[in-house]
């Protein structure tokens, strides 16, 4: 005789009735007239010939779990998540990118206001979005950017393709990242399109943003704002990192940095007010840049890979 733990239709119907309709395990036993004991071995059963599949939603998320959940605690991040270890630097960042895109898809709610900064991680990241629904949202680019090389790298590229994914309005910034002097920022601030961009700047909700080292391959070399001579005289200063083309140093210190005062976009000062910041960077040389970024309070929230998060715990 056949063994009630062996019938396959009551096997689905009881998986049915548990995962699918959410009925609770006291209710089908007395629905179908089986024992709690007979019931969980029928659910077991099912799971050992493969009659169900019970998959973790988002697992990327929980990857690395238990260092993430130690860097949240030792830097008092509201949260981060690591990616694995890749052969080069590109794929490095093509994965954060992915991450961060599928983070952000989670994380946006009608009626956000969300800028985004610059550089080659936040272009991956672009290129990973996938046709999202339309969202009641609006996006915004943190710092200027135009008439320069590189300009897939720019804020206000990556913000109009990031709009486009979510079918919503993007307002951008019709003046260059840098400038020369006071007096032309102040000009150009005067400008109906930046103030418009600035204006909104209080109501951000979520801040996307690319963490950069002055470098041969860093993307402020590769959109044509700054020299070698000009990198050098940073790294003389003890420059750690940049946030929206603004530099500061492995304390988040930004007063011996002058040439930030000349920046058209959102002064890091003001990425402390906003809900949730996030830093989307990796690879060995970003440490530091990370690292003041967090203790400058730029950033709440990190995406990294699990080298640069293992040398963050070891720092």
């Amino acid at each position: 005789m056949k063994k009630v733990v062996d019938d396959l239709r009551l096997m689905i119907k009881v998986c049915d009735m548990y995962y699918n309709q959410g009925l609770s395990q006291q209710d089908i036993s007395a629905q179908l007239g089986i024992s709690r004991p007979t019931l969980s071995r029928l659910l077991n059963r099912a799971k050992e010939q493969k009659l169900i599949r019970i998959q973790v939603a988002n697992v990327d998320f929980v990857k690395h779990w238990d260092l993430a959940e130690e860097l949240k605690k030792l830097y008092d991040l509201k949260d981060v998540v690591i990616t694995d270890v890749y052969d080069s630097l590109e794929e490095c960042k093509e994965e954060i990118g992915r991450i961060a895109a599928a983070y952000l898809q989670q994380l946006i709610q009608d009626g956000d206001v969300v800028g985004i900064s610059m550089g080659s991680t936040l272009h991956q990241m672009v290129s990973s979005l996938e046709k999202c629904e339309d969202k009641d949202i609006r996006v915004i680019p943190l710092v200027g950017g135009v008439g320069q090389a590189s300009i897939e790298l720019h804020s206000n590229t990556l913000a109009e393709r990031f709009a486009k994914c979510y079918g919503c309005e993007f307002q951008p910034i019709f003046a260059p990242a840098r400038v020369f002097s006071q007096v032309v920022k102040n000009e150009l601030s005067k400008d109906l399109g930046v103030s418009a961009v600035m204006g909104l700047v209080p109501q951000l909700k979520i801040a996307v943003l690319g963490i950069g080292y002055p470098n041969e391959l860093s993307s402020i070399k590769a959109t044509g704002y700054f020299a070698e001579n000009e990198m050098e005289t940073l790294i003389s200063k003890g420059v750690a990192g940049e946030i929206n083309m603004q530099f500061y140093d492995i304390n988040g210190d930004t007063s011996s940095f002058k040439d930030n005062n000349y920046v058209i976009g959102v002064e890091v000062q003001k990425l402390k007010k906003i809900p949730t910041t996030i830093g989307v960077a990796g690879g060995m040389d970003k440490v530091n840049a990370i690292k003041g970024a967090i203790r400058g309070g730029y950033i709440n929230t990190l995406i990294t890979d699990y080298n640069c998060a293992m040398a963050l715990l070891q720092e």
